[in-house]
């Protein structure tokens, strides 16, 4: 995820970070640009059309249809700001998830033991789940007096929330803690999993693809028929302009193209590694 100062301008507008969209439209703003000006040439040279051209009439399409291009933009890149944030608040439960489980464990349990295998294991579910919804392969891991191997074959958050439930009950077995204490810590538990499942439904469940299809279309033909009547009121400048308006709209859903998965590897992608790195932390200091 980028780190930035939201209140400096003069970085925003001056330079090009990787992520800039920028970077990724150059190539098809050149061709466009090429495009602009063969249209140009052909009408003004060419053919020769004149101010009385039924050609010059296209601009009153543009008008019509660049609001409903405007609202759709709209809401694609707030759908996708919103599976961003949700994303986002997921994690942040998981995080108050794990330090509320390690607060109640480091009162409930006597044995130091018992503290440290879940001093272990709690920060490994937030590990195994971020390598998990960015399809990373997750390799043995072993801590002190811990062996934890994942088989890849099977859910891997899956195969940590049934260490942690095995633990538990197997304290309860062993009368070191009570049945009361066994529904409070199961309870902790068992929202693992359901933050597990909320994020594997944003990451499962794209956008339907002819929506995004047609918006693309949509931006597309748009762009294309814009010289043709642009070409009558601003000449060769039909170029700049139309490459901007394409930059514009083009970067939009590009944006959400990238947010809308927020658990990937993208610039603008959430830092599940880091966040899980700070519950590590977090539980280490608690236990």
């Amino acid at each position: 995820m980028v780190q930035y100062n939201p209140k400096d301008w003069i970085t925003f507008i001056f330079k090009f970070h990787k992520s800039d969209t920028f970077r990724q439209l150059l190539p098809m703003m050149f061709l466009i640009g090429i495009y602009s000006g063969a249209i140009c040439y052909f009408e003004i040279h060419y053919f020769k059309l004149g101010e009385t051209s039924p050609i010059k009439n296209i601009s009153i399409m543009h008008t019509t249809v660049g609001f409903v291009l405007s609202l759709l933009l709209a809401y694609r890149t707030n759908t996708a700001y919103d599976r961003w944030w949700e994303g986002r608040k997921l994690w942040g439960s998981l995080v108050n998830n794990s330090r509320n489980l390690a607060l109640k464990l480091t009162s409930i349990l006597e044995h130091e033991n018992d503290k440290n295998y879940f001093r272990k294991l709690i920060p490994s579910y937030a590990s195994v789940l971020s390598k998990h919804l960015s399809n990373e392969e997750v390799s043995k891991m072993l801590f002190e007096g811990l062996d934890l191997e994942i088989d890849q074959t099977k859910h891997k958050p899956n195969q940590i929330a049934k260490m942690l439930f095995s633990k538990v009950n197997d304290l309860y077995k062993s009368n070191k803690i009570t049945g009361d204490q066994l529904i409070i810590i199961n309870s902790e538990i068992q929202s693992f999993t359901e933050v597990c499942g909320a994020c594997e439904r944003i990451k499962n469940t794209p956008i339907p693809y002819s929506y995004s299809a047609f918006i693309k279309k949509f931006i597309f033909f748009y762009i294309m028929t814009l010289p043709f009547s642009f070409v009558f009121s601003l000449g060769y400048y039909v170029i700049p302009v139309v490459v901007f308006i394409f930059y514009v709209l083009a970067s939009l859903e590009l944006i959400a193209e990238e947010i809308e998965d927020p658990f990937g590897g993208d610039e603008n992608d959430l830092p599940t590694a880091k966040i899980a790195s700070n519950i590590k932390k977090h539980v280490e200091e608690i236990l």
